[in-house]
């Protein structure tokens, strides 16, 4: 066994794409070896800004011989059959081949050769080409020396196995054993021989952290150690560390100053200006918990004076850029949000649907309707949404997109808007991923709902739907968004009743009004399967055509207690058993057993007890209900189990089919009348087990 060692060498790759690429390169390697017939013991991957590394440890010298079996026509067929057999089983004579017997099927030849194994570094040497001429890049280009495509320039390939150099050549570059190393502090070439040697090399006199865990690593700590020295604290962006992990292979950092002057702006006009455009991290004051004007660049040369040049270079880019949000940000003020949002009227939502304006416009009276839903001010609800939408035209989101809604917030507070407004101004976007929070304040629930609801039945009303895994316009975000909100917020919104209030003609069509809530029901499902709830329970309850979704996961939430009780097991499968039997005799009979029950001719204990038994339950149950008690309504069914068993299977038990059919069919119906009870607060039969 023995290692082999790959690197692929080249200009700098984009930070976003070395995670992927590493991954996807050792896949590659491993599967190819794989398919070869070579196994790996062991196998690690490197990635930074100039290089893609591989090793698979454990890999044996070459590939074993395989014997290959290839069925031939029968004994006896004709001889066009046996020669095109001869040719492609690579045979000189039909001798050479075995003769084998089916009982069914008779005598047929079978050819069996052996095909000798490989040595590894001749499998290597066609692998690697093959994998890196069909390597998947988001954007790739060509150098001019070959037809192949690769992210960047390639300069350099290094593969070794055993120690030596496997051969091979692609889009011009020769295999060798030679690296580079850091451009400034250690460039080399560095001479390899093997994956221990190479990391001893590199990360000594070469200054490269080989791994991206090695990387991140000194940053969190250096960034951590350098600020806690100055009385900071670095404002943590998982994000930025992931891409700057990429962009320095020797990452010093360095802490600098900027003119405090800026701190005026929002502190995300200045987060942002240091993360797009110069990738630094923004630095706070812990006893204030607010920015300071500092922060921190991560580097990829150690610098003589400590980095006091490249930290004052870096503020002047910095002062520009932040000088550029001062004039966005005072302008946008002088402004107002009164006076940029009429200039929505020239941006086009979706062609078939208006203009943005025209959406604010349906917000607008949306959000007035559900106000009272949510305890909302029903005024208040109006003015945020006619406002929410209005900082898309200001200077400063066009400069920064991420922005929208959070400079509305600041300039409506400037404006003197009601606190509750600019927050709902700012927060109507929410929910936008799963571990975003969602709006609490009743003004920005009205208005976040508004907003989702008038998009969904929008498209609906176009016909634009989610199909497969496209979703161009996040419409299963935004309708997994009115889930989080309603659920999380206690909201009680009937979907269908609000689809039907916006101001679309889908309010007509009861087809498309149900198809939304489907979908919405879809959405439920996802998300209560994330807090572990059972999918067929929520169709259970869907099925009985409620579409609030607060009473959904009430129902859906004491279903499962119920279900999990020996008597909700019982009372389940007696359900079923009482359900295939009703199905049974009404498709034979060819009608319905839903009739009422004739107490006189209930002659049997079981059936007289299953009656009186119902009816009680129905009673409990539709109270309950109607107090919205779905624990007690469960609790209703419960008492149904003992009655339901001795009736099928006590001593006393019960023939359904009697030969009277006057008795049967009063049986029947009983039967039907139990189904009914227990529909009230489910379809039991969309439950599985």
């Amino acid at each position: 066994m023995a290692e082999l060692f790959l690197e692929i060498f080249c200009e700098e790759i984009p930070a976003r794409m070395q995670a992927k690429a590493e991954r996807d390169l050792q896949d590659a390697v491993l599967k190819g070896l794989r398919e070869a017939g070579l196994g790996v013991e062991k196998a690690a991957s490197m990635s930074g800004p100039r290089r893609l590394a591989v090793v698979c440890e454990g890999v044996p010298a070459g590939s074993d011989d395989v014997t290959e079996e290839r069925k031939g026509p029968k004994v006896g067929a004709p001889d066009k059959a046996v020669e095109g057999f001869l040719r492609g089983a690579g045979l000189s004579s039909i001798d050479e081949a075995e003769v084998r017997s089916d009982p069914k099927k008779g005598d047929f030849y079978v050819a069996k050769r052996t095909v000798p194994g490989r040595a590894t570094p001749d499998i290597v040497s066609e692998l690697i080409p093959d994998i890196m001429r069909n390597f998947h890049w988001p954007k790739s280009m060509r150098t001019g020396r070959g037809e192949m495509r690769w992210v960047r320039p390639l300069q350099r390939i290094v593969c070794l196995f055993d120690g030596k150099v496997v051969p091979f050549e692609v889009d011009g570059i020769a295999s060798g054993d030679e690296t580079e190393g850091h451009r400034v502090h250690g460039r080399g070439p560095f001479k390899i021989t093997g994956v221990d040697d190479y990391v001893a090399q590199l990360s000594g006199k070469g200054h490269v952290l080989l791994t991206r865990d090695a990387r991140r690593e000194k940053i969190e700590k250096e960034a951590g150690a350098i600020c806690k020295k100055a009385g900071l604290e670095l404002v943590e962006d998982k994000g930025l560390l992931e891409e700057v992990v990429g962009l320095a292979e020797w990452p010093m950092v360095i802490l600098g100053e900027m003119d405090p002057a800026f701190l005026e702006l929002p502190p995300e006009v200045i987060q942002l200006s240091m993360r797009t455009h110069q990738k630094y991290f923004a630095v706070r004051d812990p006893k204030t918990g607010t920015l300071a004007p500092n922060f921190v660049v991560v580097a990829n040369i150690d610098a003589a004076d400590g980095g006091k040049a490249i930290a004052a270079g870096n503020r002047k880019v910095l002062s520009a850029r932040l000088e550029d949000g001062r004039f966005f940000w005072e302008n946008d003020k002088k402004t107002g949000l009164d006076a940029m949002a009429p200039k929505l009227g020239k941006i086009d939502f979706k062609k078939e649907l208006g203009t943005i304006a025209d959406k604010v416009d349906r917000v607008a009276a949306l959000a007035r309707e559900l106000a009272p839903a949510v305890g909302a001010d029903a005024d208040l609800a109006e003015r945020a949404a006619r406002l929410a939408k209005a900082d898309l035209v200001s200077e400063m989101v066009y400069e920064f997109p991420e922005l929208q809604g959070v400079m509305g917030r600041y300039y409506g507070i400037e404006a003197g808007e009601d606190a509750r407004v600019a927050d709902a101004i700012r927060d109507h976007y929410k929910p936008q991923g799963p571990s975003d929070a969602v709006p609490t304040e009743p003004v920005s629930i009205a208005v976040a709902l508004a907003d989702k609801l008038d998009t969904l039945v929008g498209f609906w009303a176009i016909d634009e739907k989610p199909t497969g895994s496209k979703d161009p316009f996040a419409l299963r975000r935004a309708a997994l968004g009115v889930v989080r909100i309603v659920l999380e917020s206690g909201v009680r919104l009937p979907i269908r009743a609000a689809a039907q209030t916006a101001n679309f003609e889908i309010a007509s069509s009861f087809a498309d009004v149900n198809a939304l809530a489907e979908f919405f029901a879809d959405r439920l499902k996802q998300y209560l399967r994330d807090q572990g709830q059972r999918h067929d329970l929520i169709d259970a309850v869907f099925a009985l055509g409620e579409d609030d979704l607060v009473l959904i996961v009430k129902r859906v939430e004491a279903l499962a207690a119920f279900l999990d009780s020996e008597d909700g097991v019982n009372l389940l499968a007696g359900y079923k058993r009482a359900a295939n039997i009703l199905r049974a005799e009404e498709k034979k009979d060819k009608r319905a057993y839903d009739g009422g029950v004739d107490a006189a001719k209930l002659s049997a204990k079981a059936e007289t007890a299953l009656h009186k038994a119902v009816v009680s339950a129905s009673s409990a149950a539709k109270t309950a209900l109607e107090q919205e008690d779905f624990a007690a309504a469960m609790s209703a069914l419960a008492s149904l189990r003992a009655p339901v068993d001795a009736f099928f299977d006590g001593p006393d038990s019960v023939m359904v089919n009697a030969d009277d059919s006057g008795i049967r069919e009063n049986r029947l119906n009983l039967l039907n009348m139990m189904r009914e009870a227990i529909g009230t607060v489910a379809d039991f039969s969309k439950i599985e087990g």
